[in-house]
C-alpha cells in the first residue's frame, strides 16, 4: 500500500462535563488523543462526541490492553482486523456506535486504514466509512516510541478533584454534588492551612467564591505551594452552579492550547466573540440570577460553525444585567460575563 507518512503523537485531551441548560448532565472524561500531522484526528471526524480507548479512568489492565492492541501485539477486538479508535464516552458498547479502523504493518511502519463507524461486528465500508480521511502510514519507531511510553512509564492521571473555598454553603454543597456526579471529586473547607501536604497533591483545582478574601486566599495558595502542588486557581464569577462547573471544568483542561478547538470567547452589548480552529458545533447558553435569586437559563445559539472568528448576535432580553455566557463543544467549554 503507498501512503505518504503521516507524523504520529499523543497529547492530553478531554471531553468536557457539565450541568447542562435543561437540568441534564455531561460526564467529564480524560483521555490521551492521537495528534496525526500535528493536530488531533478527533477534528477530522466532524463533530463527534467521543473519547479514545485510552482513558485515564479505565483500569491499568485494560489501558495496557487498549496500547498492546495499537501496537498490533494483542488480537483486534472486532473482525477483519478493526481497531476501536474513539468510542462512546458514557460507556464501551459498540451499538452506541464507535471510529474504528483497520492497523496493519508494512515492513515498520505502521498504516491506519479503512476508517469507518461502526455499530455491529460486520461494517459496511460504502455506507459508512469516513471516506477521504486516511490512509496513514506511521514510521515505526516514532509510533512505538509513543505508544510505548505509555507501557514503559505509565503516565500517571492527572488529578480531578477540586478543593471549593467559599461562604455560602449551600451553594458549595450544591456545586459539589453536581462536580461528583460527572466524575469529578470535590471538597469543601474554609481554612486549607491545616490539610497534609499529601493530601493537598490531590487537588488539581481549587475554586474560591466571590465573598473569599485576599488574606484568605493569601494563605490557601501558601499552603499549595508549601506541599510542592502546582493547582490552577479559579474565582467564581457568580453563585450559578452550571457557571461554577463550567469555569472548574475549564480550569481542569490540560490540552495544549494550540490542539484546541473552541480558543476564545468574549462578549459584551448583547453580542458574542467566538473563535474555533476547526468545524465543530458550538452551543452558547446564557445565565443570570433574577429578583429573587433564581438562576435563569436560555439557549442562545446552537450550530455548527467553520474555523475562524465569528460574531454572534444575543437575544437581549435573555443576557440583560448581570449575565454571564457558557461556551460549549464536545472537548471543551470557556464562560465569560456579559461587558456593557
Amino acid at each position: 500500500m503507498c501512503a505518504e507518512y503521516a507524523t504520529f503523537g499523543l497529547a492530553p485531551a478531554m471531553r468536557a462535563g457539565g450541568v447542562l441548560a435543561g437540568g441534564g448532565y455531561q460526564v467529564h472524561r480524560d483521555f490521551t488523543d492521537f495528534i496525526v500531522e500535528g493536530r488531533p484526528l478527533l477534528f477530522q471526524l466532524s463533530d463527534l462526541d467521543a473519547v479514545s480507548p485510552l482513558a485515564s479512568d479505565v483500569p491499568p489492565a485494560i489501558f495496557t490492553t487498549h496500547v498492546r492492541r495499537l501496537l498490533l501485539e494483542a488480537e483486534p477486538p472486532l473482525p477483519d482486523g478493526r481497531f476501536v479508535i474513539y468510542g462512546c464516552p458514557e460507556c464501551e458498547s459498540l451499538e452506541c456506535g464507535a471510529v474504528t479502523a483497520v492497523i496493519e504493518r508494512d515492513s515498520e511502519d505502521f498504516i491506519w486504514r479503512d476508517f469507518a463507524w461502526q455499530t455491529q461486528d460486520e461494517v459496511d465500508l460504502e455506507r459508512d466509512g469516513y471516506h477521504g480521511i486516511g490512509p496513514f502510514r506511521f514510521r515505526g519507531d516514532e509510533y512505538r516510541s509513543e505508544l510505548g511510553r505509555l507501557l514503559a512509564t505509565p503516565e500517571p492521571s492527572l488529578p480531578r478533584r477540586v478543593l471549593l473555598i467559599g461562604a455560602r454553603v449551600a451553594v458549595l454543597a450544591k456545586l459539589a454534588a453536581a462536580l461528583r456526579t460527572i466524575g469529578i471529586g470535590a471538597e469543601i473547607t474554609q481554612d486549607a492551612t491545616g490539610v497534609p501536604p499529601e493530601e493537598l497533591r490531590t487537588y488539581g483545582a481549587v475554586a474560591f467564591g466571590r465573598a473569599v478574601t485576599e488574606t484568605q486566599r493569601a494563605l490557601v495558595r501558601e499552603a499549595f505551594e508549601g506541599s510542592g502542588t502546582e493547582v490552577v486557581y479559579v474565582d467564581g464569577l457568580a453563585p450559578i452552579i452550571p457557571i461554577l462547573v463550567a469555569q472548574i471544568e475549564d480550569a481542569l483542561d490540560r490540552s495544549p492550547v494550540e490542539q484546541r478547538r473552541l480558543t476564545r470567547l468574549v462578549a459584551a452589548d448583547d453580542e458574542a466573540g467566538i473563535e474555533v480552529t476547526s468545524t465543530c458545533r458550538v452551543r452558547l447558553t446564557g445565565y443570570r440570577l433574577d429578583r429573587l435569586f433564581r438562576t435563569q437559563a436560555h439557549e442562545l445559539f446552537d450550530d455548527v460553525l467553520e474555523p475562524g472568528k465569528h460574531r454572534i448576535a444575543l437575544d437581549a432580553k435573555a443576557v440583560k444585567g448581570e449575565s454571564f455566557i457558557v461556551a460549549r463543544t464536545t472537548e471543551s467549554v470557556l464562560v465569560t460575563p456579559m461587558v456593557r
